[in-house]
């Protein structure tokens, strides 16, 4: 996990706006003099320089703009996948413009909707005490919060729009776009991976992952019961009292004498009238040679050491995120492999729609980060996943019925070179 790659002085960034921004307003005045565009361009980076120099440090704080991995490699994921279909579409003497604009939309739309999946699935996470604060926190994506689906639907939208728009043959396009998306796709789960989301469950795989505290999956076995603070683990209610549940054997607090049992009323001075209370003071206590003093309940003196070690991690975890970039990439090769074999346009998009719902169907059983819903027993991606499968089978469906063939381009989808 390595959510924030590194962090950006904010004077080093206006230092770059005004070399960069004193470059462009010389070359205008040079080609244009003092001209509409030339004032155009000294407002559009005065507007710059005012984001960079107030609005972001109020939106992310003064130490500098955080570089954070899932950004970049959400953008990387994209990039992927955009210039991979925009190099098969040169090679066949399609305009590759056509399909960097289809990515520009996918950009949009795909954010948008993969964001609105999320914000409606995890809705209890984003109220917050004002519309505005509610509001930010929608909006807020350096901390992740994407769901696949929801932006492949979103990005199905985007698609049969921008193919009706262009008078395009739909199937052969998107058999064109199938293996960069699917790329785009694996690519964008290594953000998943440096952010600490869409993590497995418990296993004793030599591959397995730990991750840190306060990372999704320590936070989730925390309020499962499933690893102990310090030596202790408390019982499941976060708004209960905080009774110890369990001391863990060997552990610094079982030699201090801690029972499971006891309630806990105060850690380091601080009361800890709950669950969810007693566990975030824990957590902020870390690191070696750390006090930790515990007053326990109906106890004539407090429990106290110090702690002996760096930082607990959660338990180990399968690394589902690295399964589904193998999985990508798997599908991605096998695509660009029958693609010489390929008689019929819809054809590599067929396999997409079944094969990958599979694979996610597969996947979910192992992820823990999602509930079931709608008395299904499933999670919200599974019973996707379902739907996903059964249109990929109506539409090969479809093809067999259809006489084998592929469409001709329109004349403006065309490069003037001949087909490489």
């Amino acid at each position: 996990m390595y959510p924030t790659l590194f962090v950006i002085d904010f004077r080093w960034l206006l230092l770059a706006w005004a070399i960069v921004s004193l470059a462009l307003v010389a070359r205008s005045w040079r080609l244009f003099g003092w001209s509409k565009q030339t004032r155009d361009q000294i407002v559009v980076l005065g507007v710059l320089g005012a984001v960079i120099g107030w609005v972001l440090p109020r939106m992310v704080g003064s130490e500098g703009l955080p570089i954070r991995g899932y950004g970049v490699m959400l953008f990387g994921a994209v990039a992927a996948g955009v210039g991979l279909s925009m190099w098969r579409a040169w090679r066949r003497g399609i305009d590759p413009d056509l399909v960097l604009s289809l990515g520009v939309w996918f950009l949009f739309f795909g954010i948008a909707g993969a964001r609105l999946f999320y914000i409606i699935e995890y809705w209890d996470k984003f109220q917050k005490g004002t519309p505005a604060e509610t509001l930010f926190a929608m909006l807020n994506l350096t901390e992740g919060g994407l769901v696949v689906y929801g932006s492949l639907l979103a990005g199905g939208l985007a698609l049969v729009i921008f193919v009706h728009k262009y008078r395009l043959p739909g199937l052969a396009f998107t058999d064109l776009i199938a293996p960069g998306v699917v790329l785009g796709v694996g690519l964008g789960r290594i953000g998943c991976f440096l952010n600490g989301c869409c993590y497995g469950g418990l296993t004793d795989v030599p591959w397995a992952v730990q991750f840190p505290q306060n990372s999704p999956a320590y936070v989730d076995q925390l309020q499962r019961g499933q690893i102990f603070i310090h030596g202790l683990r408390f019982q499941a209610s976060l708004d209960g009292p905080a009774v110890v549940d369990a001391v863990e054997p060997d552990s610094q607090a079982a030699a201090a004498g801690l029972k499971p049992g006891e309630r806990i009323v105060a850690i380091n001075g601080q009361p800890a009238l709950t669950v969810g209370a007693a566990q975030l003071d824990l957590l902020k206590i870390y690191g070696a040679g750390a006090p930790l003093r515990l007053t326990v309940a109906d106890r004539p003196a407090d429990l106290q050491w110090k702690l002996n070690g760096p930082p607990e991690r959660s338990r180990p975890v399968h690394p589902t995120q690295l399964y589904s970039l193998m999985d990508a990439l798997l599908l991605c090769f096998l695509l660009l492999a029958y693609e010489p074999y390929n008689r019929v346009d819809g054809a590599l998009t067929a396999i997409v729609l079944t094969i990958h719902p599979i694979s996610r169907f597969l996947l979910e059983i192992i992820r823990v980060d999602e509930a079931s819903v709608f008395n299904t027993g499933m999670s919200i991606s599974q019973n996707i996943s379902i739907a996903v499968f059964l249109g990929g089978m109506v539409l090969w469906a479809y093809l067999l019925m259809r006489r084998p063939g592929m469409a001709g381009w329109p004349r403006e989808a065309m490069l003037a070179a001949p087909a490489r």
